[in-house]
């Protein structure tokens, strides 16, 4: 699904335009977004959790060269599904 059909969706659902639809899905996106960012963490019970995780320097390989290189650490976006959603996915 792309952001246009999940804005579609929203719309019908909600019985409202697309307009507001549009507003509705970019100011939660925008939220996850600004939360993360911040190094914060965003719950939605029954749906998951947003969190930030941190990866760690280490060495790598380059594949085409085959010489060793330094990967920075660097800071990354997580999700885990709640129980609800689970459920869901499995039909359950």
């Amino acid at each position: 699904m792309r952001k246009h059909e999940l804005v579609e969706q929203v719309a019908d659902r909600a019985e409202i335009s697309r307009e507001q639809a549009t507003r509705a899905v970019d100011a939660v996106i925008e939220a996850v977004e600004m939360t993360l960012r911040g190094g914060g963490e965003l719950t939605v019970s029954g749906f998951g959790r947003f969190s930030v995780s941190e990866r760690g320097a280490r060495e790598g390989i380059n594949p085409r060269t085959g010489e060793r290189m330094r990967i920075p650490a660097v800071r990354i976006p997580r999700f885990s599904p709640g129980a609800a959603l689970k459920r869901a996915v499995r039909g359950s």
